[in-house]
């Protein structure tokens, strides 16, 4: 399956809290979006990996998912180097998508940073047709993403745009939810964390506000690029209400 937009994501809960509402925004316009998260989170400090799946499955439905895929690579040990390249290179390939959303360039979690730089390595290695990967016993295609774009997470950073995400974020809401075993979260027998109360919650609708505040709209997602990013009209700017 070709995807429009494909979120690599090295934690399932990632996308949801970062880039949700962009890609609702583009699946309902008839884009295919899809996600792959790198690991199954197993080092969290609340749930299971086995219950992270299953709140993966449900936010997808949530979001409206054409694919969903986790690539089991090692949560907090995963490194930037063959074994881990190859498996997004597959991925990507698989997807074929021309935007790819990636993890922060720079975070809290130290994951995050590494998983950008990995993703971005591997999109561009994606492209060599002397880099040889296999699906089901067949050859790939080399296959490069046209963007890469970096989703913004804990740590600010001045995006180069946003996205309005206004008419979706009762949805992203609701898709983050989905993990209850990370966010919102009772009291109950495990250890409440950063990102278990409801003023980091808070904190992610906060963060929408602003940046939806700064072009005019209610709410939008930021992203960096390393790349300079175009337009073709001006119509395809949003017009601030005065």
């Amino acid at each position: 399956m070709k995807l429009d937009i494909l979120a690599l994501a090295v934690h399932p809960d990632d996308v949801e809290l970062s880039c949700a509402g962009t890609l609702m925004a583009h699946a309902a316009q008839g884009m295919q979006v899809g996600v792959v998260d790198l690991t199954r989170g197993e080092l969290g400090t609340r749930g299971t990996p086995e219950l992270r799946a299953k709140e993966a499955q449900a936010a997808a439905k949530v979001m409206g998912l054409a694919v969903r895929e986790n690539l089991e690579l090692a949560d907090g040990f995963f490194r930037n180097d063959t074994m881990e390249q190859m498996a997004i290179i597959k991925a990507i390939r698989k997807f074929q998508p021309d935007i790819v959303l990636a993890n922060a360039i720079d975070d809290r979690h130290p994951d995050h940073g590494r998983a950008a730089k990995l993703i971005a390595d591997s999109c561009f290695l994606a492209g060599l047709r002397k880099v040889e990967t296999t699906l089901d016993g067949l050859p790939q295609t080399a296959w490069r993403p046209k963007q890469v774009f970096h989703f913004i997470q804990d740590r600010y950073h001045t995006p180069d745009f946003v996205v309005d995400i206004t008419p979706f974020i009762e949805r992203k809401m609701e898709a983050i939810k989905s993990f209850s075993s990370q966010f919102l979260a009772a009291q109950d027998n495990e250890p409440q964390t950063y990102i278990s109360s409801p003023a980091f919650f808070d904190s992610v609708v906060n963060r929408d506000r602003m940046l939806g505040k700064m072009v005019g709209v209610q709410y939008a997602e930021g992203y960096t690029s390393a790349k300079m990013v175009g337009i073709r009209s001006f119509a395809d700017l949003i017009n601030e209400v005065t």
